[in-house]
């Protein structure tokens, strides 16, 4: 062992250098012709793996490896979803992450066994590539450049955040079930997955609660301490639920939402390094299940996974978004948007190692078909996103707020914050000296970026149509200022 050290360790290491390297440099390529950047990751993983003299098939590090990738992740989607998104949308978001998933695994097996799989083994199927995928979605919006009325990208965010749990509560229930040789019940299966449910949704809560409380009161040493207190925070809100039968998943997300809108010290720092672990654990977990497959395999599972991956995305998901929203009164151009831009990531992947892990029969199989089905999946609704968009009129009108190039970043919890605007033609301040503006006492505008320059502000300085505009305000009079600098609120 020690003559082999640390000569093994380096090329580990350098070797997912490498790979992570790769990954970067092609995410910018991915964007630009509408493929979602995960998938980039995937094929990397599976080109590697093809080359590899020895295949890669340790599923029990890639399953670790997925479900802390897969915590990072919902836990940094929790912290960036703000209450009033979630107040608006809860309703149908919550219907679409729970009855549409169940709806969706049924649809799907039912197509599997019209093919030939077994009753049991196509719900399971089903169950695997039942949930959405954030990353994959919002990483092919921003590829493609397009704005989302507010009504339409909090649902399918809001969606993808939810439904996780809900796919991994059935994938492990239907795998216990066909270990164990039971017969299918379905009220005990009810009773399971809402005992799961109530029980992530509560430690979430509580975790929350305290970790709020927490960061309310505690001074740490140094800034760089507070993500790693958020971070311990999300690995308790996944680890204790799951230790008594709840969802960890669930709570993580509803620990993180209740931490996000709440006003923490170091805010910006917390969120900046969440966000990066978040990237980093979407191109391990892809680089490594990539890792997984055999081309032989995939390939002899190409036909039934074409059929499957079609069927789910032009029966499936339309057949249950139609289903879930209809009671909510959301236009047809917004139901076929959010029917179409259902696109599957890494979980399922993630799912389809619970039951290799179990000894399933035939689940290597299975594995390569579900591999099959999100890669599919991921081109066809992923490359055409904005295309969609376009084409059912979902698009919000008015520009993109700019990237911030000024932010407080303190220890201590500010009453105020700085908030970025691209002035409209139409917006009350253009045109208008600076002085002569009806600002909310206490706000004050900052910067100016005009072009490339960076210029002072002063009474006299005329603000023009596309001057980025950084503004101090707090947070109570964010409104005033959003509406006199043309910031559109659409539904």
């Amino acid at each position: 062992m020690f003559e082999t050290e640390p000569t093994t360790t380096a090329l580990l290491l350098a070797a997912f250098g490498f790979l992570l390297l790769l990954s970067v440099l092609f995410s910018r390529a991915s964007e630009r012709i509408g493929i979602p950047v995960v998938l980039v990751f995937l094929l990397i993983g599976l080109l590697v793996g093809s080359r590899l003299p020895e295949h890669f098939d340790d599923f029990e590090v890639a399953f670790r490896i997925g479900t802390m990738g897969l915590v990072l992740i919902l836990f940094d989607g929790g912290l960036n979803t703000p209450f009033r998104q979630v107040r608006q949308h809860l309703v149908p978001a919550s219907l679409l992450a729970t009855v549409g998933v169940a709806g969706t695994a049924a649809a799907v097996a039912t197509v599997a066994w019209l093919m030939g799989l077994g009753w049991m083994e196509a719900l399971l199927l089903g169950a695997i590539v039942s949930s959405t995928d954030a990353a994959a979605v919002f990483s092919s919006l921003r590829g493609s450049g397009v704005q989302l009325r507010r009504r339409v990208g909090a649902t399918l965010e809001l969606e993808s955040g939810l439904n996780d749990p809900m796919a991994v509560i059935l994938t492990i229930t239907l795998t216990a079930q066909l270990i164990t040789g039971d017969p299918f019940t379905p009220v005990a299966f009810l009773a399971e997955v809402f005992l799961q449910l109530i029980v992530g949704l509560a430690t979430g809560l509580l975790i929350g609660w305290l970790g709020t409380h927490l960061l309310a009161r505690i001074r740490v040493p140094a800034a760089g301490l507070y993500p790693a207190l958020t971070l311990a925070l999300a690995l308790l809100a996944f680890g204790l639920p799951t230790l008594f039968m709840g969802s960890g998943f669930l709570a993580v997300y509803i620990a993180a939402l209740m931490l996000g809108n709440q006003r923490l010290p170091y805010r910006s720092g917390i969120l900046r390094v969440h966000d990066a672990m978040a990237w980093l654990a979407q191109i391990s977990m892809f680089l490594v299940l990539g890792l997984l497959a055999i081309p032989e395999i995939l390939i002899s599972a190409g036909w039934r996974g074409l059929v499957l991956a079609l069927a789910l995305a032009l029966i499936a998901r339309p057949l249950m978004v139609v289903l879930c929203l209809a009671p909510f009164r959301y236009s047809v151009r917004e139901t076929g948007f959010v029917s179409w831009v259902g696109l599957r990531g890494a979980v399922p992947i993630l799912l389809a190692t619970f039951p290799v892990l179990a000894g399933v029969e035939g689940s290597q199989q299975l594995f390569h078909l579900v591999f099959f089905i999100v890669v599919v999946n991921a081109l066809i609704p992923g490359a055409t996103v904005g295309w969609a968009a376009r084409l059912f009129g979902v698009e919000r009108a008015g520009r993109e707020r700019p990237t911030p190039v000024l932010e407080i970043n303190a220890i201590d919890s500010l009453p105020v914050q700085i908030i970025s605007f691209r002035l409209d033609p139409a917006a009350m301040a253009t045109g208008n000296p600076a002085g002569m503006l009806p600002l909310p006492p206490g706000a004050d505008i900052l910067l100016l970026v005009r072009g490339k320059q960076a210029l002072p502000v002063d009474a006299d300085t005329v603000l023009e149509a596309d001057d980025h505009v950084h503004i101090m305000v707090r947070p109570d009079d964010k409104r005033a200022v959003e509406l006199l600098f043309g910031l559109r609120e659409e539904d």
